[in-house]
């Protein structure tokens, strides 16, 4: 087990419910895990309460087995890669320079890269298919090239697990699926990829376990057919519908008409 939360409860000021009400989250190595749920029900505010960005009102995360108080920042950064789900370019910088950042907790004192760097930066660059645009300013990237340029800044710190929220916010079809392919392709090589999305068609194609929230509470945690059934979705999504399967066994999720 790499990331464990157990009995998350998260609350935030001048709001009565709480924003996660004991949940409990889980990723192993190598394993892809989806968190899936409608808006407001505690996606995002799960993935910040793993990362320790958000104070928690009671639970517990530990890493490797560890406590994540006890994890310091620089050595935190070693272990877990992030995306998060906005990121405004503020300085355009190129595409080698901006996953180069990515090692920042691994340089030494003097804070010069080596060739251990460089190395791991050519391997990340690679690995999310994004080493012809090395020279590219990114501010000429499109959106989809820009989400697999941070997810090539996180991998270079060579994380063991990788947790990205909405990554495919705002992407086209393509992009969508160039991004839902490269995080199943790392799941693989044996990252532990935590993903929040609301692409439940995507999510039950590609993880290996959903995670279902509802107003900051675990509906279901299992995989995608035994979570996407039609009873529950129709429930936690407040609109009837129908669930079928596609051809690889996927449980694919159709919204249905009033009357339908």
């Amino acid at each position: 087990m790499i990331l464990t939360g157990e009995g998350l409860v998260v609350r935030y000021p001048g709001v009565a419910a709480p924003a996660l009400a004991g949940v409990r989250a889980s990723l192993n190595q190598g394993e892809l895990v989806s968190v899936v749920g409608p808006n407001g029900s505690g996606k995002t505010t799960l993935l910040r309460a793993l990362l320790g960005t958000t104070p928690l009102a009671q639970g517990r995360v530990e890493l490797e087995g560890r406590p994540l108080a006890e994890w310091r920042p620089r050595e935190l950064a070693r272990v877990l890669g992030v995306v998060t789900q906005r990121e405004e370019i503020l300085f355009p910088l190129t595409v080698q320079e901006t996953v180069e950042l990515g090692r920042y907790a691994h340089l030494g004192a003097m804070g010069s890269p080596g060739e251990t760097d460089r190395l791991a930066v050519a391997e990340a660059l690679r690995r999310a298919d994004v080493t012809p645009l090395a020279g590219r300013r990114t501010d000429t990237l499109s959106g989809g090239e820009w989400q697999r340029v941070r997810i090539a800044r996180a991998l270079a710190q060579n994380p063991r697990a990788l947790l990205l929220d909405e990554p495919t916010a705002a992407l086209d079809i393509r992009h969508e699926m160039e991004v839902f392919e490269l995080v199943r392709r790392l799941a693989e090589e044996g990252i532990g990829t935590l993903l929040v999305t609301h692409h439940l068609n995507l999510a039950a194609r590609y993880a290996d376990r959903l995670l279902l929230l509802d107003h900051g509470v675990v509906v279901a945690e299992r995989p995608p057919a035994e979570v996407l059934r039609p009873e529950v979705v129709s429930a936690v999504f407040e609109w009837r519908v129908a669930v079928t399967s596609w051809c690889d066994g996927a449980p694919q999720i159709v919204p249905l008409k009033p009357g339908e």
